[in-house]
């Protein structure tokens, strides 16, 4: 497959996106989704991500909201931590792809990051462990305008 390099996250990643979340069973049967927004701004030398959509999952559905910092440690490159200040992944997209991962507590969560095309980006969570096991799939496209 062939990725789109990210040379200058600011650049690429500033904006608006559409997000659309799958989240998966361990064996690949569907559990729940997530359709919203996400936004992308530059705030005091960090990229700010935010998100908000509405969530079903299982018998519940409602809102949800997220937001994570992507702080540039060189260019196409960042630190990604939790809005509570906590370190989340390192990311590179200067290939346009990025696996990472991430332990919490006794669970597991493999990530990767493909950069598709100036307009379309696919992240991934594989999440395992005692507490947890599914994945889970959101892709972005770049909002009109």
């Amino acid at each position: 497959m062939e990725y789109w390099p990210v040379p200058d996250l600011v650049a690429h990643f500033a904006g608006a996106w559409r997000l659309d979340r799958e989240i998966l069973t361990a064996d690949g049967e569907a559990a729940g989704e997530v359709t919203g927004t996400a936004s992308f701004t530059e705030e005091g030398g960090e990229l700010v991500y935010r998100e908000a959509g509405e969530m079903r999952l299982g018998g519940y559905s409602g809102p949800v909201t997220r937001t994570l910092h992507y702080r540039p440690t060189a260019p196409g490159r960042a630190d990604v931590h939790f809005d509570h200040g906590g370190f989340f992944h390192e990311l590179d997209l200067r290939a346009g792809h990025w696996t990472t991962d991430h332990p919490c507590r006794d669970d597991l969560y493999r990530g990767s990051y493909e950069v598709l095309d100036a307009r379309r980006w696919r992240q991934e969570w594989a999440v395992r462990g005692p507490a947890k096991d599914h994945l889970i799939v959101t892709r972005f496209t770049r909002a009109p305008g």
